[in-house]
This record gives C-alpha cells, sequence and structure tokens, in this order.
C-alpha cells in the first residue's frame, strides 16, 4: 500500500482538485484508492463536517465514514503517531490512499517542516501545489522543497493562464537539475466556477426558485447596474452566467432571462415582480434575492471567485479532461511503484 500526500505552502490553491483528479484517474484503473484529510486542532472538539471529504467519499465510493476520513486531532503530544493511527483506519484494503496535506501544523513552524512530520511517519510520496505566478519561471522548485528530501515526487503548477501554458512548460522541463514537474495545469472557466448554491450561500441571499438546480456551474458574471447596449445583445455575449442585476430593474432581469444565463442575482432584497419570476420557473432559472446592494454582492462574489472550492461532481469531467493533457500520471505510478 502507497501513501501519497498532496499538499502546498498555502491554503487555497487547488490541493482537492489535484486530490480528486489522482484519485479518479487511479480508480479508474482498477486500483483500490483511499482518501484520508486530517485536521489539526489545539484542542479536539466537533468540527464542521469537511465538504471536500464528503465529496472525495462519493467519487471515490468510500465506506469509511467522514469522521474517520477527516479525523480532528489534537495538535497536541505526539502529533505524528496520533496522524498515523487514524490513518490505519481508513489505509485497509487500499492500493493507494491519497492523503491531503494540512499545510500547517504548529504555530510558527516552517510549512515544509512540519509536514515532514506526517510525510515520514507514513511514508509518503509527496505531491506539492504551485499556483501560477510571474516569478514561477525563475524560481528553483527544488531548493524551495528540498525539505522533503526523496519523499518529493514531483511539483504540479496550478492555474496556469493560457496564454503562458506552452512557454512554462518549456521554462521548467529545461531547467536541469530541478524538482520534476508532473504537470502544469491551465486555468479554466469551469473549475473557476461557482455553483448556484454557493453563490447564494456566499452572500447570503435566498434562493426563491428551482432550487434543485443549486449544483449548476455559473462559469462568468455579469452587472446590469449600467447598461447602454439592448438588454439581450448585452446579456447574450456569454454563456453559462449569473447575471447581477439590481431589484427594481425588471427589464433587464427579463432581457438576462432571454439568453443563457444560470441565475439571476438580485440585490436590494426586493421580491422581484411577478412576470419575472414567472418567466424564471418557466426557464428553470433560480433567482437569488441578496439584501445587499449591488456593490457588496459584487465584492463578495470577488472573493469568493479568487478562492473556489472543488466539490462538486459537475467539475469533474473537465478536470480530468485537463489533467489528462497536462499531467503526468504515468511518473505518479511509478514512484508510488502501482506498475
Amino acid at each position: 500500500m502507497a501513501a501519497l500526500y498532496v499538499t502546498s505552502l498555502q491554503a487555497g490553491v487547488g490541493k482537492t482538485a489535484v486530490c480528486a483528479g489522482l484519485a479518479k484517474h487511479l480508480d479508474g484503473e482498477g486500483r483500490k484508492v483511499g482518501y484520508f484529510k486530517p485536521m489539526v486542532a489545539d484542542i479536539k472538539e466537533k468540527a464542521a463536517v469537511d465538504s471536500d471529504a464528503v465529496f472525495i467519499r462519493k467519487v471515490l465510493r468510500l465506506k469509511e465514514t467522514v469522521a474517520d476520513l477527516c479525523p480532528v486531532i489534537d495538535r497536541g503530544g505526539d502529533l505524528a503517531r496520533k496522524i498515523k493511527q487514524a490513518y490505519e483506519k481508513v489505509a485497509g484494503g487500499k492500493d493507494v490512499v491519497i492523503v491531503e496535506g494540512v499545510w500547517r501544523l504548529r504555530p510558527g513552524a516552517e510549512p515544509v517542516e512540519a509536514a515532514c512530520e506526517v510525510v515520514e511517519a507514513l511514508g509518503a510520496k509527496v505531491i506539492v501545489v504551485e499556483p501560477y505566478s510571474a516569478e514561477l519561471a525563475e524560481t528553483d522548485l527544488s531548493v524551495k522543497y528540498r525539505g522533503f528530501g526523496e519523499h518529493l515526487l514531483g511539483v504540479v503548477v496550478n492555474r496556469v493562464p493560457v496564454r503562458r501554458l506552452d512557454i512554462l512548460s518549456e521554462q521548467l522541463s529545461s531547467r536541469a537539475g530541478g524538482a520534476a514537474v508532473l504537470g502544469v495545469l491551465p486555468e479554466d472557466r469551469v473549475l473557476f466556477g461557482l455553483t448556484v448554491g454557493e453563490i447564494a450561500e456566499r452572500i447570503e441571499g435566498e434562493i426563491l426558485n428551482d432550487a434543485g438546480k443549486s449544483a449548476e456551474v455559473v462559469e462568468s458574471f455579469m452587472l446590469g447596474a449600467m447598461v447602454v447596449d439592448s438588454g439581450p445583445d448585452y446579456f447574450g455575449r456569454l454563456a453559462n452566467k449569473a447575471a447581477v442585476l439590481r431589484s427594481d430593474r425588471p427589464d433587464m432581469q427579463l432581457a438576462a432571462l432571454e439568453t443563457s444565463t444560470r441565475c439571476l442575482v438580485l440585490s436590494g432584497g426586493v421580491e422581484p415582480t411577478y412576470p419575472v419570476l414567472t418567466s424564471a420557473k418557466d426557464k428553470g432559472i433560480p433567482i437569488i434575492l441578496a439584501k445587499g446592494d449591488t456593490g457588496s454582492v459584487v465584492n463578495t462574489l470577488e472573493m469568493a471567485l479568487g478562492k473556489p472550492r472543488f466539490n462538486q461532481k459537475k467539475k469533474l469531467p473537465r478536470l480530468l479532461e485537463i489533467m489528462e493533457h497536462h499531467f503526468d500520471f504515468k511518473a505518479v505510478e511509478q514512484g508510488l511503484a502501482l506498475e
């Protein structure tokens, strides 16, 4: 049985997406794949159910409980031993267990040094998810992650602008003696998108109709507060969008409903007019009613877009398509001795 530790030096850079893509690929190859995401706290207490663990449990059809897959572990004492004991509960009968790493285990500790406690205890190989930055081409990743030593399997660079994809791949692959680059993954509108339900949750809004479409992925946003063009022409520019509109603009709301729209987001807390609500119900387009003004709604959505979560099955086919083209699964299987 092999353990694969997927980590990063910061939160919100795509660890869960990489874990999900790896898990689904290996599962498709006939491997028995497990998942483990320890949550480390200063004291043991009841924590909220982790949506990432719930999602991957469904993807892999795992029998273990979410509490076992994502245990809350007291930070004090022999942390590595406690994590290993919890890990053994979910590792039985598996060919490989994907461990979603905690990027900071102890206050003040260096992330790599802290992660090595767990990596060494589990005898795991390590994949580091590195977010794209303009300075990345000049960064020596082998030096940055040398603390993992022989455990380091490689690095995945995530959310690379499409225009930079080929040149960055070439720059990283040509660097002699560097850390192995297992994948250079492009940024993608679908993977970055929020679902209708996530939008409602983030802006504390109420879904007035068609709540069953909460899992639909919104790929883009359009603001209709000030529009010079005719409504249909303007809103027809983007597909699969959320249209953010004031409650007092039923004309623009009806225009947006005539185009490819995942949902309407109405600011101001005023119920939509009967024609708007009827049209939305007829077309199966949810309306989210937000209490805040348009500016606050937009600011909240901008912050949410900066840290999207990968926990929707509708995103999985697109993720696998991207990874099949831009990720070296064979190198991972060889590194884990799964071949």
